[in-house]
């Protein structure tokens, strides 16, 4: 299945429904069904073009998708003999989903591009390897894993597997082994088009309860 397929089979009302607890392994997808909110505080404005935005702000939107998905995940698809992948942990780490993701920012020196290529790859991921779900057993080496492998194939610069590898908590041989298993479900298909990263950014945003898109700039000449 090729980058474009698995897009379109992860349509807006299979992602609804998971999100919601139906049907197969939740999975973000790149169009979220909206939550219907109460009046709150003013939220935060983000950039309409995701270049622009802070990556602290996107890593708790990423962050809280992580963990709704582990939280949904954990309770439909209990651990059973037969469904290990090599992205299982014996038990869940020590460190939150948030605190581990902000650490791989912080020292994996991850940009908006490839954060939400790592977005992108859990639906690549789930369509093509169906034993893989996001849970509490798995998220912590999906994300190094996938930051790795983006970081790699995005970007002119990064650093060595010895440093994503002391970053993420896992050795380099672990590391290195995670990486060809990935690279290998994904079908070497790691560069997403621009406009699916637009897609998932402006999801992740529009399904917050702290953010929201800054308005649209109105034309020139019109009040």
């Amino acid at each position: 299945m090729d980058v474009d397929a698995a897009v379109a089979a992860l349509s807006s009302s299979s992602t609804a429904a998971a999100l919601a607890g139906g049907g197969g392994a939740a999975q973000p997808g790149p169009s979220a069904a909206k939550r219907a909110r109460p009046q709150g505080p003013a939220k935060k404005a983000m950039p309409l073009r995701y270049e622009a935005c802070d990556v602290k702000d996107l890593g708790v939107l990423i962050a809280e998708m992580l963990m709704e998905l582990v939280r949904i995940n954990d309770e439909a698809f209990p651990l059973r003999d037969g469904q290990l992948t090599r992205f299982h942990s014996r038990a869940p780490p020590g460190i939150s989903v948030r605190d581990y993701l902000n650490r791989l920012i912080v020292h994996a020196t991850l940009s908006p591009p490839i954060l939400l290529s790592m977005v992108y790859y859990i639906d690549r991921l789930c369509a093509l390897y169906h034993p893989f779900t996001i849970t509490s057993l798995t998220v912590h080496r999906f994300l190094i894993t996938a930051a790795t492998v983006a970081s790699k194939g995005l970007s002119d610069s990064f650093w060595t597997n010895n440093t994503y590898a002391r970053v993420g908590g896992v050795s380099v041989r672990e590391l290195a082994l995670l990486e060809l298993e990935f690279l290998g479900r994904l079908e070497w298909r790691i560069v997403p088009k621009p406009e699916v990263l637009v897609d998932y950014y402006r999801s992740l945003v529009e399904r917050s309860e702290v953010y929201e898109l800054e308005r649209e700039p109105r034309p020139s000449g019109q009040s």
